[in-house]
């Protein structure tokens, strides 16, 4: 099992949180809830106004997501689904644990109470100039006060 932090539309609640349930692409057990220990830009970005973490640690804010254990099956789909390594690359980030439900073995209680996990997170190096001009985000919500409308893939 992977551990993966999850901060835009694959949380619960978000537009693709139904790919974290299905069983048919992988299991995904939630963790947990948590922001990435150095600050990021987290922008809307796109014609289809997606949420990407711009990999430019020190820049913006402590982004906050879920936390998620996944199957070997499930991190590949998510590496499929998220255009990897072209649109987004997955690297290793430290995230604070600010809510921990996770139910693992000793090591991975231990990290929690230690506050800090290393989990995979899906951001960009790959991006155009312009995007670091875009307003920054702490938090993601396809509804937010922002007004930019996600669209969904299956309606591009």
């Amino acid at each position: 099992m992977a551990r993966v932090f999850v901060y835009g539309t694959l949380k619960k609640g978000q537009p693709n949180y139904k790919h974290m349930i299905n069983t048919a692409k992988g299991l995904a057990k939630f963790q947990g809830r948590g922001h990435t220990v150095e600050k990021y830009p987290l922008v809307i970005a796109g014609k289809y106004n997606i949420p990407y973490m711009l990999n430019i640690p020190g820049t913006g804010h402590h982004i906050a997501g879920e936390i998620y254990s996944v199957d070997e099956q499930m991190l590949q789909f998510l590496d499929e689904f998220e255009g990897c390594p072209d649109m987004y690359q997955r690297t290793l980030m430290r995230i604070q644990v600010v809510e921990w439900e996770g139910k693992g073995g000793a090591g991975e209680a231990r990290a929690a109470a230690d506050g800090v996990l290393e989990c995979f997170v899906y951001s960009t190096a790959t991006y155009p100039p312009e995007w670091v001009g875009l307003p920054y985000y702490d938090s993601y919500d396809s509804s937010g006060k922002h007004g930019l409308s996600y669209v969904l893939r299956e309606s591009r």
